[in-house]
C-alpha cells in the first residue's frame, strides 16, 4: 500500500487517542521505555505540567487505515526551549537577531525526560516514514519555524534523516552491569573489583561518609511504595528544586497519577538518619529491558556524599541483585564515569523551514559532531574500569 492510504489525524490530547492502541503500537517496535507509555503521557497532561499554559501545546500526530492505527507520536508545539535538554537557544537567539521568529517550532519529544527511546510508533517502516513525512507536512502548515525530533531510537533516526533531517548528536552515561567476560556482576564488591583502583577507593570512601554520617537506606518497588513515601518523595524533590532557584517541572499531581497508574514502573529508595527520613531518590524501571533509570532525587539536610549514595550506589546495588541489565543515569555529568556510567552517543533529528538557516544549521552541526567525536575519544582514555591484558 502506498503512503496515500493513510489517514492523517491530529489530536490535541493524548486522552483522544485509545490507550491500548497506542500502547500496542510502542510494544511493537524498538525500545519501548515506561516513559512513552499513554499512562506516563496521560498524566503530564492531565496534572498540567505539559499543556499549553506550560508552553507545551499538544499536537498528537497520527495515522490511520479505516479503524487502525498505523502510526503515532507526541509531538508539542513550544514557545521555549526548556524542559527538553538538546540545547537550542543559540538557534533562538540566531533567528531573533535576524528579525525572525523561532517560536513556536515543533518537539517530537517526552516532556522534561531526556530517556533515549522510541518516538515514531509505527507498525512497520513504512509506516514509520509516513510519519515523518506528515510530521514535516504539519510543520509546514503550521508555517513552524522547525521541528525537532529527540533522544531517539536507531530506526527513527533512519527516517528522519532518510526524510532529509539533520542529525545532531549528544553524550550521556548508562552503567552495563557486566563484568570483563560478559558476565553480570555477583554482587557490588565484584563490581568495584572490576574497577581502577583509584575508583575503587574513591567509591569506597565516599560510601563510607554516608555510613559514618548514620544514615541508612530502604527501598520500596511499585505499589509497596506508600501514600506517605510518595508524598514525602514530592516535598524532598520540589525542596531540591526550589533551593536551585527554580521550580519543579513536575508537580504532585503527576506523581499521584503515577502511584495510581504506573506503579510498576517505580523504585524509592529512602536515607533515614537517627529513625526520621531525609532524602530519597526515585528510580524509573522496565522488567521487560531489565533496564533502570536515573531520575529524580530531593534531601531536607546536608549530608557530605548523600547525593551519590542515593542516585548511584544505592541503584547500582540494587540492579546487580535484581538481576538488571543496564542503569541510565540521565543527561549531561561527566562525573558519572568516576561510577563506571561509560559515555553513550544520543542522536536528535532537526528540520528548519528557513533554507539559510538550515544550510547554516547543517554547518554547525557538522563541526559540532566532530566536537563530539573528540569528546567521545577523551571521554575514553579516561574509562574507570581494569584495562584488559
Amino acid at each position: 500500500m502506498s503512503e496515500i492510504d493513510y489517514v492523517t489525524r491530529v489530536f490535541s490530547s493524548p486522552l483522544d487517542i485509545p490507550a491500548d492502541d497506542w500502547n500496542a503500537l510502542l510494544a511493537n517496535g524498538a525500545d519501548p521505555s515506561p516513559f512513552m507509555r499513554h499512562a506516563y503521557l496521560a498524566a503530564l497532561h492531565e496534572s498540567g505540567c505539559a499543556r499549553e499554559q506550560a508552553g507545551w501545546q499538544p499536537r498528537f500526530i497520527t495515522l490511520w487505515r479505516g479503524v487502525e492505527l498505523h502510526a503515532a507520536c507526541a509531538m508539542y508545539l513550544k514557545n521555549h526551549s526548556y524542559g527538553e535538554y538538546v540545547f537550542d537557544w543559540a538557534w533562538a537567539n540566531a533567528y531573533a537577531q535576524h528579525g525572525l521568529d523561532y517560536y513556536p517550532k515543533a518537539l517530537v519529544a517526552v516532556p522534561f525526560t531526556p530517556v533515549p527511546g522510541a518516538r515514531l510508533l509505527a507498525r512497520n517502516d513504512a509506516a514509520r516514514r509516513a510519519l515523518v513525512k506528515a510530521l514535516i507536512n504539519h510543520t509546514q502548515d503550521e508555517q513552524l519555524s522547525s521541528l525537532h525530533l529527540l533522544f531517539a531510537q536507531p530506526q527513527d533516526v533512519d527516517a528522519c534523516h532518510a526524510a532529509g533531517m539533520l542529525l545532531r548528536h549528544t553524550v550521556q552515561f548508562h552503567w552495563t552491569n557486566a563484568d570483563a567476560s560478559g558476565q553480570p556482576y555477583e554482587d557490588f564488591g565484584h563490581f568495584l573489583a572490576s574497577l581502577q583502583q583509584e575508583k575503587r577507593k574513591k567509591i569506597r570512601q565516599e560510601r563510607r561518609k554516608v555510613q559514618d554520617a548514620g544514615v541508612k537506606f530502604r527501598w520500596s518497588r511499585g505499589p509497596a511504595i506508600s501514600n506517605a513515601d510518595w508524598d514525602f518523595f514530592y516535598r524532598c524533590y520540589e525542596r531540591t528544586y526550589l533551593e536551585h532557584g527554580n521550580a519543579p517541572y513536575l508537580n504532585h499531581d503527576f506523581f499521584q497519577r503515577m502511584a495510581r497508574t504506573m506503579p510498576e514502573h517505580w523504585l524509592l529508595f529512602v536515607a533515614e538518619r537517627e529513625g526520621r527520613a531525609i532524602a530519597c531518590s526515585l528510580i524509573g524501571i522496565d522488567d521487560h529491558s531489565r533496564t533502570a533509570y536515573g531520575r529524580y532525587w530531593g534531601a531536607l539536610e546536608r549530608v557530605d556524599c548523600l547525593h551519590f549514595e542515593a542516585c548511584y550506589y544505592q541503584p547500582l546495588d540494587w540492579c546487580i541483585a535484581h538481576g538488571f541489565l543496564r542503569f541510565e543515569g540521565g543527561a549531561q555529568g561527566e562525573h558519572k564515569m568516576a561510577r563506571a556510567l561509560l559515555p553513550v552517543k544520543t542522536t536528535s533529528a532537526h528540520w528548519l523551514a528557513h533554507p539559510a538557516f538550515a544550510d547554516a544549521v547543517e554547518r554547525f552541526l557538522q563541526r559540532e559532531g566532530q566536537g563530539i567525536g573528540h569528546y567521545l575519544d577523551h571521554l575514553a582514555l579516561r574509562n574507570p574500569l581494569k584495562a584488559q591484558p
